[in-house]
C-alpha cells in the first residue's frame, strides 16, 4: 500500500521542479554507445516511453522517459558515445 502522505510530498516536489526548472533533463546511466534515438523535438512522450537505446556489452538498455510531456532538446544521435550522467534529452513536463 502507497502512503498518501509521499504521493503528495512527491506530486509537491514534482510541481517545484517545474518552476524552478522549466525542462526536465533525462540522463544516461552508464557509460555506453548510443545505438536509436526515436525521440524527435516537438515529440510528445507519456511517462514510460523511450527516448533512446543505449548498447553496452551487447546489452540494449533503454532510456525512459520519466515524465509525461513535449521533448524540447535530443542532444545525441546513434552511434554517439555517452558517459553515465550525459544529458539524453530534455523534455518539457506536460
Amino acid at each position: 500500500m502507497t502512503n498518501p502522505t509521499s504521493r503528495v510530498q512527491i506530486t509537491d516536489a514534482i510541481r517545484l521542479t517545474r518552476l524552478v526548472c522549466p525542462g526536465m533533463e533525462v540522463l544516461a546511466e552508464i557509460a555506453a554507445n548510443v545505438w536509436q534515438v526515436p525521440a524527435a523535438p516537438g515529440q510528445v512522450v507519456a511517462e514510460g516511453d523511450t527516448i533512446a537505446i543505449l548498447e553496452s556489452m551487447k546489452m540494449e538498455i533503454p532510456v525512459l522517459a520519466p515524465v509525461a510531456g513535449t521533448v524540447t532538446e535530443v542532444r545525441v544521435a546513434p552511434d554517439d558515445q555517452v558517459n553515465e550522467g550525459d544529458v539524453i534529452a530534455v523534455i518539457e513536463p506536460s
